[in-house]
């Protein structure tokens, strides 16, 4: 769950009626990489969400965030040229500037046209203008440029993906076909370079790839989500999100999944675990949004707790567009401990939340 927010809006708002010319996510469903860490177009909807925390070599910490969409809006089998849309294709760049306390942002919406943007397995690669990501075997090339800076990352996984939910399905609400294909990769060793302002830093540290495909998810009276991903220092991995709905209540639906040292998984419901906020909030001035920023994270059958705060509280994406929304995604430090070994921990990880500005709108 993510920034896709984005799609959603686009999805509720133009494209719905074209929702039954796709398959939708359900039970049977046979993972094969690297295939499907790219295009699957018989689905309306596909995202793939890079995230990371870095230090530069001089200690100064920083976040990231890109992330690619691509939405269907055609099933004509043969586009009259290279200009028309059978698919329009989304992205998002953010940079947490943690010790430097700023945020920068940037989207951009894109149609394929004459290799404007575009997902290709025969090439490894999925871009939208000059951010890409190139696969090179195993490992990844990350790329990005905007105004005030820029980023090369080289990605390595050291864990295999990940297959969320149960039965090969993430559900989300209730309903067959309600719920996403949903892959992660949730260890990846990040070196290279960024330049902020015309200052280089060599960084390094950890980052984050989600990747979903689907044709519907939510239901109307869901308002949004709080979606957490975290990285311990004991080489384990955790995603909760929680799904909220209009009258306040957590959906029964939320969920998470933990992996392990080994890169084992153990699926979470709803009632095994507590994502809670501390009390801890920030209020934008841009969209009157109030966002809790600090979270106390307790998973019983693991004997974990955390508490995830953050350095920068404005890491809100307000958007130009009237069809993409307002949201907060940033950069978290985590720190707890396993009670049943007295082992304190800590961490890091992204916290994405939706639907304060306004209730996540999706189509009747």
């Amino acid at each position: 769950m993510k920034s896709r927010i984005m799609l959603l809006f686009v999805t509720g708002l133009l494209l719905q009626p074209l929702a039954a010319q796709y398959r939708q996510a359900v039970p049977g469903y046979r993972f094969e990489f690297p295939r499907d860490y790219f295009n699957h177009p018989n689905f309306q909807t596909e995202w793939w969400y890079y995230t990371g925390n870095l230090t530069a070599s001089n200690g100064h910490r920083f976040g990231f965030e890109l992330t690619f969409f691509r939405e269907a809006v055609s099933r004509d089998a043969a586009p009259a040229s290279d200009w028309a849309v059978r698919d329009l294709y989304l992205a998002h760049l953010g940079l947490s500037d943690l010790d430097g306390r700023q945020f920068y942002h940037s989207e951009r919406v894109n149609r394929a046209g004459p290799g404007i943007a575009g997902v290709s397995a025969s090439s490894e690669r999925i871009w939208n203008g000059n951010w890409q990501v190139h696969w090179k075997g195993p490992d990844q090339l990350l790329e990005a440029t905007d105004e005030h800076w820029q980023l090369q990352l080289n990605l390595h996984s050291q864990k295999r993906p990940v297959i969320h939910g149960e039965n090969g399905v993430s559900q989300k609400s209730a309903g067959a076909g309600h719920a996403s294909y949903y892959i992660s990769l949730t260890h990846l060793d990040a070196n290279g370079e960024l330049t902020l302002n015309g200052q280089r830093f060599a960084v390094s540290g950890l980052a984050w790839m989600d990747h979903e495909f689907f044709t519907q998810q939510l239901q109307s009276d869901q308002a949004g989500w709080n979606w957490l991903s975290i990285q311990l220092n004991d080489n384990t991995e955790l995603m909760l999100f929680h799904l909220r709905k209009k009258d306040g209540s957590v959906d029964p639906y939320s969920a998470g999944t933990y992996i392990d040292a080994r890169g084992n998984c153990m699926h979470l419901r709803n009632e095994d675990f507590t994502l809670q906020p501390t009390g801890d909030v920030w209020h934008s001035s841009a969209t009157g949004a109030t966002y809790p920023i600090s979270w106390r994270i307790a998973v019983p059958k693991l004997s974990l707790n955390l508490e995830a705060r953050t350095a920068l509280p404005n890491q809100e994406l307000t958007s130009n567009s009237r069809f993409l929304p307002s949201y907060w995604e940033g950069a978290m430090a985590l720190a707890g401990q396993r009670t049943n070994a007295s082992e304190h921990v800590t961490g890091v990880g992204y916290l994405e939340m939706t639907g304060y500005a306004e209730p996540v709108k999706l189509a009747p």
